[in-house]
């Protein structure tokens, strides 16, 4: 029987998006629902693509459809599991046997807390078997690398939920400082292959003799990017440490105030929270997700309140969402 392929969309739906230059670093949200979807919001699922690196993170239910409706693909090397409460893993087997439709031969790599792995596999047997294409789930627990991208990692660290759990902020390396064209060419560099040769942090010596170091010419290093994605959990002091001076923080905001308590039951976190966590920690922008179906006409309230906590960029997620990350020195 000859498999079904699955084509990719001819139209995109307009959604905000906020660009910049550089490297890519393109978050799409593909679910942005608590635990009960709604006609406007999928259960959880964040897609990262950084540089061509194509990661996702949680696979609710009918994220294999978000993916397609929004233009991502499929062609993920790496998904990141916070927990495994159904609206955070339920599209993993879709998705999964999808791949395989299209005669994926790429291996993939799935990440879950310690203490899971049975469980995932568990799921991924019981709903069609084994893929044709390599599976590898592995476990990580708060601390660890999960994936090392070469310039850039993905680290787990704790959260606070009604299961094992964790969160993941993906933390590029510092990357090299500015080349001083005009300063190399006072001291006499030729123009060519010397100026790379400082840039890469070696020195060079001209025809006269002189030896010019790369601090002369090359600024200090500058930092990369931080995207920080809590999935479930209570505010703590793990989540501001993670988050410190993250670029990007998307945070568990299910209630607005007025359930406190009920957010205390069930271990997530209100608005105003997820801005207190935002504001202690020093990020640039808080993104919210995770949204209780009490807000599906209007969710605007989850803003307010997270903006009486803190003073920087907060936004509402919706599905389809897309932001680039900008570098914290991008003017």
């Amino acid at each position: 029987m000859q498999r079904p392929t699955v084509p990719e969309p001819i139209q995109r739906p307009f959604i905000p998006a906020f660009h910049t230059s550089g490297m890519t670093l393109r978050v799409t949200f593909l679910g942005t629902a608590g635990a009960v979807p709604t006609t406007e919001r999928n259960p959880s699922g964040v897609f990262v693509n950084r540089e061509g690196d194509r990661l996702l993170f949680d696979a609710g239910e009918g994220t294999q459809r978000q993916m397609m409706r929004f233009g991502t693909g499929f062609s993920v090397s790496e998904i990141f599991l916070t927990h495994l409460h159904g609206d955070h893993v339920y599209g993993l087997p879709g998705l999964l046997e999808t791949m395989d439709f299209n005669d994926r031969e790429d291996s993939l790599t799935i990440h879950t807390p310690r203490r899971t792995r049975s469980d995932v596999t568990d799921l991924l047997t019981a709903c069609g078997g084994s893929p044709s294409f390599p599976v590898h789930v592995t476990e990580v627990a708060p601390g660890e690398t999960a994936m090392d991208g070469g310039d850039y990692e993905v680290r787990a660290f704790e959260t606070d939920h009604r299961t094992i759990s964790v969160g993941y902020a993906l933390v590029e390396d510092d990357r090299k400082g500015r080349f001083d064209r005009e300063r190399a060419e006072e001291l006499g560099v030729p123009v060519g292959p010397k100026f790379s040769q400082l840039h890469e942090g070696e020195p060079v010596e001209l025809e006269d003799g002189r030896v010019i170091e790369p601090e002369q010419v090359v600024g200090p290093s500058r930092p990369g990017r931080r995207v920080v994605y809590t999935g479930d959990t209570r505010p703590g002091a793990a989540v501001v440490e993670a988050a410190a001076d993250a670029d990007l923080l998307i945070h568990d905001a299910t209630f607005a105030e007025e359930y406190a308590g009920r957010a205390r039951e069930t271990a997530h976190a209100t608005a105003r929270e997820a801005g207190r966590v935002a504001a202690r920690a020093g990020v640039a922008r808080l993104l919210l997700t995770h949204v209780s179906s009490r807000y599906a006409g209007d969710a605007s309230i989850l803003a307010r309140e997270a903006r009486e906590a803190f003073d920087g960029d907060v936004t509402v997620a919706s599905d389809g969402l897309e932001i680039d990350v900008p570098y914290p020195d991008a003017g």
